[in-house]
């Protein structure tokens, strides 16, 4: 079966901040979409640097590393190394000038080859939902301390929603942590699949249930995107809001 992809995309400064650190950006070439969400983190304008950097690297190094014979295994290996290849150049940066040595950023990317697959990762806390049947799935993991303690079964992940560690990262691009990249996700898409990949401004004031339903309902994924992020500012979100949604169409 063939797809095709309607997409919107939309990143708010918010009623709080005074710059906005999160970079969005849905790069579309011949035979590939790269959709990418990123929230910047250090104070200054070090964070919109990192978040900036690492929607620019990543589609560059996946343009020029994805070639059409990779099966799946080797476009998860090249989408890691894509990745770590900006976390390299990110801490390089933070390395050689003192105003930019505790910049970071997370990242939420959804890359696609104009096939039945859609390759899902992400570093840090911003997220990626599948919405498929009106019903949601988180298909990315927070590297926060919440999230770890969860794990851990320490605290339940109800608990983890409010803890005080919900935003406090111990993985992200700018970190050693990163290793060798995070773990990819591969969805066999179905016609009807939405994709949300958001910060942390939205999700952190709006329950999966209202990001479901208000995503289903949606006939028009601009005017979706920019609905969710003034959904967010409504529920009083106190940091930048950004997100892309995917509209799965057959065709």
């Amino acid at each position: 079966m063939a797809f095709t992809l309607n997409i919107g995309k939309c990143s708010l400064l918010g009623n709080y901040r005074e710059n906005n650190e999160d970079s969005i950006d849905v790069k579309i070439f011949p035979d590939l979409t790269v959709n990418i969400v990123a929230d910047g983190m250090g104070g200054q304008a070090a964070g919109e640097i990192a978040s900036r950097k690492s929607v620019d690297i990543i589609p560059r190094e996946l343009r020029k590393n994805l070639t059409p014979q990779l099966n799946t295994e080797g476009v998860k290996a090249t989408i890691r190394r894509a990745i770590v290849q900006a976390n390299e150049e990110i801490m390089a940066m933070g390395a050689l000038d003192k105003d930019m040595k505790n910049m970071g950023t997370t990242v939420v990317i959804a890359v696609w080859r104009k096939g039945s697959e859609m390759f899902i990762a992400g570093v840090g806390d911003s997220r990626c939902y599948l919405i498929r049947n009106k019903r949601i799935s988180q298909l990315t993991v927070d590297h926060s301390l919440a999230q770890a303690l969860v794990e851990a079964k320490t605290i339940s992940p109800a608990e983890a929603k409010d803890h005080r560690f919900r935003n406090v990262l111990w993985k992200y691009l700018g970190s050693k942590e990163v290793g060798e990249g995070p773990e990819v996700v591969v969805v066999q898409l179905q016609a009807g699949d939405r994709f949300l990949l958001c910060s942390d401004g939205l999700t952190g004031v709006v329950t999966d249930v209202d990001l479901a339903a208000f995503v289903t309902a949606a006939t028009d994924m601009q005017q979706c995107a920019e609905g969710l992020g003034q959904l967010a500012l409504d529920q009083n979100s106190r940091d930048n809001v950004s997100c892309v949604v995917i509209d799965v169409v057959e065709g």
